[in-house]
């Protein structure tokens, strides 16, 4: 192999290896942001009801002064709606996964 082809493979091998760290970097951990998501609601036990559609997490709490929007904002929640006791967590694409393991956890 030409000096030139070694280089071309060696560069080709360095982009692929940040591409990977790059990808891994970006991966949410579902489980920690759900976790993370019922605490900021006032954890578990304000939790009363809970659904998912679509997009969105409907959630009914025994005490709505115990969620913390604005943390709720910071995870990631596109838009959040206040009626009553309950909110409306707009979470985009992510609300199916979140949805799994808040299941879990209300076991």
């Amino acid at each position: 192999m030409s000096a030139h082809l070694w280089q071309y493979v060696l560069i080709f091998a360095i982009m692929v290896v940040i591409a990977i760290a790059v990808i891994r970097s970006k991966r949410r951990d579902f489980k920690l942001e759900a976790n993370k998501l019922v605490e900021l609601l006032g954890g578990k036990d304000n939790i009363e009801k809970y659904e998912f559609n679509k997009s969105r997490f409907v959630v009914d709490l025994k005490d709505v002064t115990l969620a913390n929007k604005e943390g709720i904002q910071k995870l990631g929640a596109q838009g959040i709606v206040e009626i009553d006791n309950q909110l409306k967590i707009i979470l985009g694409d992510d609300a199916k996964q979140i949805k799994k393991y808040i299941k879990e956890l209300k076991r």
